[in-house]
């Protein structure tokens, strides 16, 4: 039967998750519906592309992905079906799909949505699962919307480059207050070439090495790690990195607030 997961930034504390699911039940009772967030925050593009992209890839192939993130930025004429590297990813035309993915998708179509109808957040649900519906049925995906439809594309958050430094931005900070930075191992190792570093935030702060566990420093002491998902995570063993050092996630509205950019922002330097 099919397999659905949910994002979502609606929070836990009304309806809308329930209701979501029981839309989707409705359609199909065997739907297996399993949650991946819906905690993210409002209007966070780089948090919600960071933690679905990350948890999509551990899915077995064909999975149908519901993202639920900022489905009314502007006022919708269509939702988005794509099929990437063997999974299924549904979502609002806002710029989230190219940013999660850091790629264009393999496949895309836009599923036209009823001018006449009240286009709230379960009727939205609802226009994505008759779609997987129709797929699960055997349709082809070319044939239940319009195929290579223009859709809207946002660059995802990059971090910066130059000889001998890096810099990236704090796209999450997780339930322990860890920070997680935009920079992967792979980019990292990349531009050290070998050589010595500083990871420098909040002013004086500093780490010179990167440790395999939490364990690895005493406890209360801070140390850089990269997660499991291969990202640049700061830390403090068995404490709150996010609130002893006043440091804040990324957000689209903050990055124009340039006496809060440095609190945003961690850089490496090499050499």
């Amino acid at each position: 039967m099919p397999l659905l997961t949910l994002t979502s930034d609606f929070g836990m504390q009304d309806y809308l998750v329930g209701a979501v699911k029981g839309r989707l039940l409705q359609q199909n009772p065997e739907f297996t519906l399993v949650d991946i967030s819906h905690t993210i925050s409002p209007f966070n593009y780089p948090q919600a592309a960071y933690i679905s992209r990350n948890a999509i890839r551990q899915f077995p192939s064909h999975t149908y992905h519901l993202l639920l993130v900022n489905l009314f930025e502007k006022k919708p004429e269509q939702l988005l079906l794509a099929f990437h590297q063997e999974q299924y990813i549904l979502c609002a035309d806002n710029g989230l799909l190219s940013m999660m993915l850091e790629d264009k998708p393999e496949m895309i179509i836009g599923l036209p949505l009823d001018p006449k109808a009240i286009k709230n957040t379960l009727y939205c649900v609802q226009v994505m699962g008759e779609a997987i519906q129709k797929l699960h049925n055997g349709a082809r995906l070319q044939d239940i919307g319009i195929p290579d439809v223009p859709f809207v594309e946002k660059n995802h958050l990059r971090p910066l480059f130059g000889e001998n430094w890096m810099e990236g931005q704090i796209i999450f900070i997780d339930h322990f207050e860890n920070i997680v930075v935009n920079i992967t191992r792979d980019q990292f190792e990349e531009h050290r070439k070998g050589r010595p570093f500083k990871i420098v935030f909040k002013r004086n702060e500093v780490i010179d090495k990167v440790a395999e566990t939490y364990a690895d420093v005493p406890e209360g002491e801070k140390l850089a790690i990269f997660n499991a998902a291969g990202y640049l995570e700061i830390a403090i063993n068995k404490g709150n990195a996010a609130g002893l050092f006043g440091l804040q996630g990324f957000t689209e509205q903050a990055k124009h607030l340039q006496s809060r950019l440095f609190y945003q922002t961690v850089k490496i330097m090499f050499g």
